[in-house]
């Protein structure tokens, strides 16, 4: 079994970026060697944005950057609270009381105290860290590194926490449409995939089929592919009805692969419904942790579909692509970023549109193989983490010239 590079250096993403950018990457470098960048965040574990912290401050310090990751600490009610600011400020609204925001500054501040904050950058990620800049010294640069949608935040909690925004030095979002107005300069930086990581590293095809196996995925036709949570966001059951229209014309299989639904996980019990119906509807309950699985999935699969109503980034779309899968995706979040519809997949608003999209894939089978190849490309020079290390090395060379 091939494993994944556990702590990659850039060197080794040579045959991966696109021709040059390493080198590149590695001149940047030498010019900025010695800097001190921290990178904040509330946890370690569980998020794209944290998979990809684990791999990029290893790299950045065998570039010979001081590269630091603190992360923050709180009781569970902080993390309660953390929870409800967070939803709030991506347009949900919650009830956040002056108590609560009291709390948040009273642990910022004793985390400011603990935490090694002295970089010539300091990168603070999402909401949790977002009061430390209070504690901010003169002589460091800081930026706030909001991954999520902030366009419509609940208006009081916003008005409350915009004026410790507008201390950053600067404000990195993903999208442009996901940026609040700041007076403050703001930055766009694009989620990626890492090429070497467990969920995208190349696989044998003997070892695909063992992690099939496992699943309960039969190999004895094409299967069409979503990966997702099972609740409405990500509308499982339209994508369902998107393969009936297909299921009349071709003989395919569907999977939907997603992890175990929390408390009041309806969906799933609709999706298990309809799938009883059809012997070719195949519902994977994933384990945690499933990266090498979800990997085996997406390289197997024809096609993969990707058709929430509302997301972040979307960055499920770029792994897939990367593997030299066709994507028909929907129009939400960063995903008519990554999809260059007609070219590497398509994007599509409707169940009518996504199964008229398969059907013309399915019936050209050449078709397939063209945007597979040109998606794989778009990522390589768009999507790979090289080029994320590309603007973060950008930002620290700007706000510490």
């Amino acid at each position: 079994m091939t494993a994944a590079v556990a702590w990659a250096k850039l060197d080794d993403y040579r045959d991966v970026a696109p021709r040059g950018a390493v080198d590149f990457l590695l001149r940047i470098g030498e010019r900025l060697r010695g800097r001190r960048l921290v990178h904040v965040s509330a946890s370690r574990y569980g998020r794209v944005m944290v998979e990809l912290l684990n791999r990029l401050v290893p790299i950045l310090n065998d570039l010979g950057i001081d590269t630091s990751w603190e992360i923050l600490i709180g009781s569970a009610d902080f993390e309660g609270i953390m929870r409800t600011v967070s939803r709030g400020l991506m347009g949900t609204e919650q009830v956040v009381t002056d108590a609560m925001l009291a709390r948040l500054r009273a642990v910022s501040s004793e985390n400011a105290a603990r935490l090694r904050l002295d970089g010539d950058l300091v990168m603070v990620h999402d909401t949790a860290p977002l009061l430390l800049v209070e504690s901010r010294s003169p002589s460091a640069r800081w930026v706030w590194r909001y991954h999520h949608d902030l366009s419509s935040p609940q208006p009081q909690l916003w008005n409350t926490l915009r004026p410790f925004a507008q201390r950053y030095d600067a404000v990195v979002f993903s999208l442009p449409r996901f940026a609040a107005p700041l007076t403050v300069p703001r930055f766009i930086v694009h989620a990626s995939v890492d090429p070497l990581s467990e969920r995208n590293r190349e696989m044998p095809r003997a070892e695909q089929a063992t992690h099939l196996d496992r699943l309960r995925v039969p190999r004895d036709k094409p299967f069409l592919l979503q990966v997702g949570r099972f609740d409405r966001a990500h509308d499982p059951l339209g994508v369902i009805n998107a393969y009936r229209h297909v299921k009349k014309h071709h003989d395919v299989r569907l999977v939907l692969a997603g992890p175990p639904p929390g408390p009041g996980g309806d969906v799933l019990a609709e999706v298990q419904e309809a799938a009883s119906h059809d012997p070719d509807v195949c519902v994977v309950s994933l384990p945690p942790d499933p990266q090498s699985e979800v990997n085996a999935l997406e390289r197997a699969a024809v096609i993969v579909l990707h058709k929430p109503l509302t997301t972040g980034f979307g960055i499920d779309v770029a792994a897939a692509m990367w593997k030299g899968k066709p994507v028909i995706g929907s129009v939400a979040g960063g995903i008519p970023v990554q999809i260059v519809s007609g070219v590497t997949g398509y994007t599509v608003e409707t169940v009518e549109g996504a199964a008229f999209r398969t059907r013309q894939l399915l019936s050209n089978p050449e078709l397939i193989g063209r945007m597979g190849a040109a998606g794989r490309e778009h990522i390589r020079r768009n999507f790979l983490i090289t080029r994320h290390l590309g603007d973060y090395l950008a930002l620290l060379a700007l706000l510490t010239r």
